[in-house]
């Protein structure tokens, strides 16, 4: 998960004064300052993997252009000399035939994005401002410098009036039973399948991989398992359950279903992402562990995925790249964003002091990797040669940051925060329009965890932006600590399908957000 990058001055339960601040050491750091040559190694190993594939191009070209060139006396004297040499036939023959063979079963597979769902919670469960500063303040568990410090946090997080919290969290007191947990994982991943099962006319029989992700609740039987029983699914499904892997899970769940995409033929996969909220809000005073309650709100997602050919006429999008980065084996970083009880035994997620320079960290790793599997050569050329001058002459100058609004047309960020937003606008050089979308999710939504990302997707259909060809970039961070990347190509100018999250209210936006 990731918070939002908000700092405390006071980070025990105790009194005294208490303050929201943006610390420079919790900034993203400059990424002008150092990028590390090993991973622009292993971006161009990636590059160097499909080298195969991208030399069959030219020789294809020069090919062509020699037959075009021929006449019919040409193409007589070729037949008579073919006559003459059968056993240059056959071994040119033999060896076409292997080459298309090795190339036809080592290809990656298409992937395609047939179609996908953002779960819209019902009116009575949003939760503005004042209703949920009552709320803290009736349930009796904070003390007053707790609750300040809720308000504050609210006031500068960047969300909106509008967002949702569970039905349990608006009882008073709260009621944050497992039967209630249940509640909102149904109601969350069925109100998003239901839509997306209508919007594709996609039988449930006809889905063979099943991938559900979420974080924080992992009941028995499992997630997967509850939907597996909703819509009677097959019986030799592959279902797949990840916990615990943060906001960047629903990439990793992509990844995975991309993975069994590749081996399993013809077939369908269902990627759900949510995060449960119920029995994961924090009662206790300790600053650090509170940041969530005011971030985190109700979201899901439902994506329909495909390696069908003929899913390639209705499908949105093609799945390009995956690009996973894991900085769990750094010990700073593994502990950054950590699930504990508090002095008072009380449970709830912890943000380290340290956790805006460690996703900055693991961000510059995961775009320094993609760069060169995205980017234009021209600027792949200018960031390589500064960054070779710098290493061999040790020189003074800062290595280029490529312009990635040349390799991609519309950024989907995590909304984690508007910290974390703010800080990739100005390090990636971005322009207001690349960060509206995951401002505007932040603002309506909240932070909904893994599934932000097609909030902001949708947001960007509504708005009639999608052009055939147009690149996306859906970035995430997780805990663990994780930063991933997954880059779609629109297959046609993109329509926003029918029970979307933004239907009723995208003429509303964008919004001016107060600083």
């Amino acid at each position: 998960m990731n918070q939002g990058g908000v700092a405390t001055t006071n980070g025990g339960s105790g009194s005294g004064s208490v303050g929201v601040q943006i610390h420079q050491s919790r900034r993203l750091p400059d990424f002008l300052q150092s990028v590390n040559l090993k991973y622009v190694k292993l971006g161009y190993h990636y590059l160097i993997s499909n080298l195969l594939t991208l030399c069959f191009i030219p020789l294809i070209a020069v090919i062509s252009i020699e037959v075009s060139q021929m006449n019919l006396d040409d193409l007589r004297q070729l037949w008579v000399h073919l006559q003459y040499n059968l056993a240059s036939i056959i071994i040119c023959s033999a060896i076409l035939v292997f080459g298309l063979t090795v190339y036809i079963m080592t290809r990656p597979r298409p992937v395609y994005l047939v179609n996908y769902s953002c779960y819209r919670a019902p009116d009575h469960l949003k939760a503005p401002y004042g209703r949920f500063m009552d709320h803290s303040k009736l349930t009796g568990d904070f003390d007053e410098s707790s609750l300040e410090f809720q308000r504050k946090i609210l006031e500068r997080s960047g969300l909106g009036e509008e967002t949702y919290v569970p039905k349990a969290m608006h009882n008073i007191p709260p009621t944050p039973s497992m039967a209630a947990a249940r509640e909102e994982a149904e109601e969350v991943m069925f109100g998003a399948l239901d839509i997306l099962f209508h919007n594709t006319n996609v039988k449930p029989k006809d889905i063979g991989i099943l991938v559900v992700n979420c974080s924080l609740f992992n009941p028995t039987p499992s997630l997967s398992a509850m939907i597996v029983n909703k819509y009677k699914l097959r019986g030799n499904i592959r279902s797949f359950n990840l916990g615990g892997m943060g906001c960047s899970a629903g990439v990793i769940a992509v990844d995975l279903a991309k993975d069994m995409l590749q081996v399993h033929r013809n077939t369908y996969a269902v990627v759900v992402s949510t995060e449960n909220i119920t029995q994961n809000w924090y009662f206790g005073n300790k600053k650090s562990m509170l940041i969530p309650n005011c971030l985190f709100r109700v979201g899901g997602s439902a994506v329909l995925l495909s390696n069908k050919s003929k899913d390639r006429r209705r499908a949105k999008y093609k799945l390009i790249h995956v690009v996973r980065t894991h900085r769990g084996a750094d010990d700073k970083a593994f502990r950054c964003v950590y699930q504990e009880q508090d002095d008072a035994g009380k449970t709830g997620v912890s943000l380290s002091k340290d956790l805006m320079a460690i996703a900055g960290g693991a961000l510059k790793t995961n775009i320094t990797t993609l760069g060169p599997l995205v980017l234009p050569i021209s600027e792949q050329l200018l960031f390589f040669t500064t960054l070779v001058v710098k290493k061999l002459f040790n020189a003074g100058i800062k290595p280029y940051i490529p312009d990635f609004k040349l390799a991609f047309d519309h950024f989907c960020i995590h909304a984690g925060g508007r910290a974390v937003i703010d800080e990739l606008e100005k390090n990636l050089q971005l322009l207001p329009i690349h960060v509206e979308a995951s401002r505007m999710t932040l603002h309506r939504f909240g932070n909904t965890s893994s599934s932000s990302i097609w909030y902001e997707l949708a947001y960007i259909e509504a708005k009639g932006r999608m052009r055939k060809r147009n690149r996306v970039w859906q970035i995430a961070f997780g805990s663990g600590f994780k930063c991933n990347s997954a880059v779609w190509e629109a297959l046609r100018n993109v329509k926003s399908s029918s029970n979307g999250p933004w239907e009723d209210c995208i003429d509303m936006y964008p919004v001016k957000i107060n600083t």
